[in-house]
């Protein structure tokens, strides 16, 4: 008998027409649950691209480091002057010779 009593508050509870009467709150909760799935998705997205621009912002800063030192060091006169002494050039000397131009008037 008490299990029939069960089964009777149950079904008092469940029934057609509750469900129906309740049915645009399901909607609802699904929805939610939906949106909530979509925007933990979205954020795993997001965190992996900013790790991956992460990445790559330290790669190319390690690059600039890497070439900009590279080209201070073939930029002192030293290193010139061994690299195109190769051709034949060759640092002068001798001081700089002024060159007057005597057609131009003051």
């Amino acid at each position: 008998m008490a299990l029939k009593e069960q089964k009777a508050d149950i079904n008092k509870w469940f029934n057609y027409r509750w469900i129906i009467r309740n049915l645009p709150f399901f909607i609802y909760l699904s929805v939610l649950a939906l949106l909530y799935i979509a925007n933990g998705h979205y954020a795993d997205n997001t965190v992996r691209e900013i790790n991956l621009t992460k990445k790559n912002l330290k790669e190319q800063e390690y690059e600039y480091k890497m070439l900009n030192g590279k080209l201070m060091f073939q930029n002192r006169q030293t290193e010139i002057s061994k690299s195109v002494a190769s051709i034949g050039l060759q640092e002068s000397v001798a001081q700089p010779i002024l060159l007057k131009d005597s057609t131009i008037q003051k």
